[in-house]
């Protein structure tokens, strides 16, 4: 029973420590990476459809990202999906790819894009911690019930918070580098 408990746990923490760094993958750099696109849905005949879908995302060099579309018809409306998205963008069509020039950062937008980036990183020490809560009042109940001995409960709540003590280090070490390459010029 503690053991399901504890793995729960750690599935969960490293759940949110992936959500953590995908959350904090959208935020853009000076530098181009195809991720930067993931959150673009196009209108494809109708339906909303992620731009990964509809089009290949490459890096040129390190501040252009081109987007190759797959059916020529699609090309007017990736541009205007591109433009529309709040990422500030300006692609420029040359045939079948798109190129989309990412300008350089400035050091006041740096700066509040690590403040983002730090929110984010909160987001996920919370949704961390909210994980040891629900593990420590399960322990607690089975406790409670008499199905685990008090000793065996103290012992699981101390693996559970050296679990979650294990994933906000993992949190802050992705803070780390995401404001290193924020910060990088």
């Amino acid at each position: 029973m503690i053991n399901d408990i504890k793995q729960d746990a750690e599935a969960r923490m490293e759940k949110s420590v992936d959500a953590c760094r995908t959350q904090m993958a959208k935020v853009r750099t000076g530098r181009a990476h195809p991720s930067l696109l993931d959150t673009i849905t196009v209108s494809y005949y109708g339906a909303d459809t992620p731009l990964k879908q509809v089009a290949n995302v490459s890096t040129e060099d390190s501040r252009t990202l081109a987007v190759t579309v797959f059916d020529r018809t699609m090309i007017q409306a990736v541009e205007k999906a591109i433009m529309a998205s709040d990422l500030g963008l300006n692609p420029n069509s040359a045939g079948t790819t798109i190129r989309i020039p990412l300008p350089p950062l400035t050091e006041e937008r740096r700066k509040d894009l690590v403040r983002v980036v730090r929110a984010e990183a909160e987001h996920g020490k919370v949704a961390i911690r909210n994980i040891r809560r629900d593990a420590n009042s399960h322990i607690k109940e089975l406790e409670k019930e008499k199905e685990i001995s008090e000793d065996d409960a103290r012992r699981a709540e101390d693996e559970i918070q050296k679990l979650t003590d294990k994933f906000v280090k993992a949190v802050d070490a992705v803070l780390a580098e995401k404001e290193a390459e924020l910060m990088e010029i």
